[in-house]
């Protein structure tokens, strides 16, 4: 397969997943205030009242792990570091938290399994 339809793929899926994680958060009483926030050091998947949400989706059967897999080290301080950022360019005042959602999605596009992990980087 080439590389731009690949990426393509992972594009749609990973929109797709963000947008079953969103549905989730309204069915839990959140608000969505924002999508796919960027800045230089990268992009805030979700924006809901006090939280910011990383999605991460995986297609079932696509062999690449889970999809709590990969939040490494690396994406965990990219996520704090990208939390601070928002906190100092929307002015927001109060508390923030980092939620994760994860997802494996079927070939129906039905989410197999979302795992909601609130407060993921607490400690």
């Amino acid at each position: 397969m080439e590389k731009g339809a690949m990426s393509d793929q992972r594009i749609v899926l990973g929109r797709h997943g963000e947008d079953l994680a969103a549905e989730h958060l309204a069915g839990l009483g959140m608000s969505i205030l924002g999508r796919n926030w960027r800045c230089a050091r990268g992009e805030i998947d979700l924006i809901a009242q006090d939280v910011i949400v990383e999605v991460r989706s995986r297609s079932a059967g696509s062999g690449l792990g889970s999809p709590e897999e990969s939040i490494g080290f690396a994406k965990r301080r990219r996520m704090r570091l990208l939390a601070e950022r928002y906190l100092l360019d929307s002015g927001w005042m109060g508390s923030i938290r980092i939620d994760v959602v994860t997802l494996i999605i079927g070939a129906d596009g039905l989410a197999m399994r979302l795992t909601h992990y609130p407060n993921a980087l607490s400690s």
